[in-house]
């Protein structure tokens, strides 16, 4: 047995440099911070979820933000190379969980392969934690079906003056290195921060020996500035791009030449002095994700050249007001709106005739991606939390999403499948869960939530592409129904604290069992054959249904030693579970 032997050397240095020291600037600025984490340790924290702080995201040079996944109890991580991976959590992939970063904001992917998912555009350096709520607990944060998994990116420090870092490190197996900086500066209630990368990734070298292709290089910029313009009000901008070149991937025929992508976020806060309405937040933000995938370094160049021109606009926003109409109960309540659009098609020219000889003309197919697809979902919601006292909360919600989609562009044959109108959706989602507090160190939650998802674009509107993890050409189906989730849960968290509370032992166990309505899979159709290369198998493809039932069971148990006040300590063991089973496939 051979083992892979990578050394990795990791060199770092900061700085921070602050204002001359005067009564009147060595205070803390009074700044209002926007609502971008969903768990605050307080007792309005949505249920059953949990938080990876800083100090527990262990791995040394992550390639992208789902590397930090490693190790935590419930995911998985779903690889395409080094540069695209996607978290998994319970078996739910993909938009069965609601991934966002600093609570709400989407760029949502425009490669059909998911070579650009959102994990791409965020820095892992950049991540102060990750909030996840395990279930459809919470109606706050959008349409939810499997989870919510939220990353917050760090802020700068609000003290006067000038401050920063700057990292760098070294991986030998692949020859890779990461640097990075960022500068902050802070003064009188306005702050600016400005930070940028450059991560530079080689083929790695399996236990073999033999090297896989996963090279590819990255850039990224952002400038974030935030301001309180009055005494209780706070707007903060945020900017960031990020430029991803040569890009391989081994399980593809085609390499990425370019991944760039551009966000924009405009936030606002109003806290309010009054006894009923508390806050005021508005969110918005844009996206626009630009793709081009090709076979330049295949060796079926020589017969055809095929460029995949992808790209994909995402816009949303959210508006929310934070009420308390008695002593005992906030409710939270408001509309957000997520609108994804996507075009892009694949240019194939072919070079050889089937005997192998160039052809004098070559001969130019367009094939359609995306067919100028577009959905839009606007939600509104009402979440109360009522304390019942005596460290008892019932949490009550209720959603309802609007979804529209519309297909443009559509293949000719494709359009001979469907009949292509305009499409609205209705979908109700709800959650009631109960959480009690027997001390300040052991907590018992029961939760039930139902969680509505409608089909995504490739489920609906992919067109005799290879996008699964097999060798399958997949065929959408605008018809399908919404899949939804009703998920039963109970957890149990518990800390035991010795040597003047400063270390101790923590676990937390949970159980849950969702009962899935509509569920959406892939499944063979024999009526149906492969429309590209046609005489290799397999024969038939795989086309989108709904299942007319399926569940899912399973358990977790974590238990944790922490080591001093200031650090997250290490896992004694993580037990999970999961079983799936689906039943009558229409």
């Amino acid at each position: 047995m051979k083992f892979i032997s990578t050394a990795v050397l990791c060199a770092g240095a900061s700085f921070a440099v602050f204002a001359q020291e005067t009564k009147k600037d060595t205070t803390t600025i009074n700044t209002i911070n926007l609502q971008e984490v969903l768990v605050r340790g307080g007792d309005n924290d949505p249920n059953l979820s949990m938080v990876i702080n800083q100090d527990s995201l262990n791995p040394v040079q992550p390639k992208n933000v789902a590397d930090l996944f490693s190790g935590i109890s419930g995911f998985t991580v779903v690889k395409r190379g080094n540069y695209a991976m996607d978290p998994s959590f319970r078996g739910s992939i993909y938009e069965q969980l609601n991934v966002q970063y600093d609570g709400g904001v989407k760029a949502m992917h425009a490669c059909p392969n998911r070579m650009d998912p959102i994990t791409t555009h965020v820095l892992p350096e950049e991540v102060r934690k990750i909030e996840v709520i395990k279930g459809p607990f919470s109606v706050r944060y959008g349409a939810t079906f499997g989870g919510i998994v939220n990353f917050v990116t760090k802020v700068p420090r609000y003290e006067n003056g000038l401050s920063g870092h700057v990292l760098g490190g070294y991986e030998t197996n692949g020859g890779s290195y990461v640097t990075g900086a960022q500068l902050n500066f802070a003064k009188k209630g306005f702050f600016i921060a400005g930070n940028a990368g450059y991560r530079d990734f080689g083929s790695y070298s399996d236990g073999n020996g033999t090297e896989i292709p996963s090279y590819f290089k990255s850039t990224e910029y952002g400038v974030k500035t935030g301001y309180n313009f009055a005494k209780r009000h706070f707007i903060q901008l945020h900017w960031r791009q990020s430029f991803g070149r040569d890009i391989a991937h081994a399980g593809l025929p085609m390499d990425t030449d370019y991944d760039n992508s551009s966000i924009a976020t405009l936030g606002y806060r109003y806290i309010s002095n009054k006894d009923k309405f508390k806050a005021l937040n508005f969110k918005a933000y844009y996206s626009f994700v630009d793709h081009l995938m090709t076979n330049t370094n295949r060796p079926n160049f020589m017969m055809v050249d095929a460029q995949s021109g992808v790209e994909a606009t995402t816009l949303g926003g959210k508006l929310e007001l934070e009420l308390q109409p008695t002593k005992n109960l906030a409710l939270f309540t408001g509309i957000d709106g997520m609108s994804v659009g996507r075009d892009g098609g694949r240019v194939r020219t072919v070079k050889l005739d089937m005997m192998g000889n160039p052809l004098v003309n070559p001969k130019v197919f367009n094939d359609k991606i995306w067919q100028n697809s577009t959905l839009t979902d606007i939600g509104v919601f009402a979440e109360g939390i009522y304390d019942f006292k005596r460290k008892r909360y019932l949490t009550v919600g209720l959603r309802y999403d609007n979804v529209t989609t519309s297909i443009n562009d559509p293949e000719a044959d494709f359009d001979a499948l469907y009949d292509l109108q305009d499409r609205m959706e209705h979908n109700l989602s709800g959650t009631v869960s109960y959480k009690q507090k027997f001390s300040n160190l052991i907590s018992l939650e029961l939760a039930y939530g139902r969680g509505a998802r409608s089909a995504n674009m490739i489920e609906r509107y992919i067109n005799h592409f290879t996008v699964g993890q097999d060798a399958y050409e997949y065929v959408g189906n605008p018809d399908l129904k919404a899949e939804a989730n009703n998920q039963f849960e109970i957890g149990l968290n518990g800390t035991t604290r010795t040597f003047k509370n400063v270390n101790g032992f923590s676990y937390s166990a949970s159980i849950f069992y969702s009962k899935y309505e509509n569920y959406i899979l892939a499944v063979v159709d024999t009526t149906l054959n492969r429309k590209f290369m046609p005489t290799m198998m397999p024969q038939h493809v795989k086309v989108f249904r709904n299942l007319d039932n399926a569940y899912r069971t399973g358990g977790e148990l974590t238990l944790k030693y922490k080591t001093s006040k200031n650090k997250q300590g290490f896992n004694i063991t993580r037990i999970y579970y999961y079983f799936f089973r689906p039943l009558n496939c229409t």
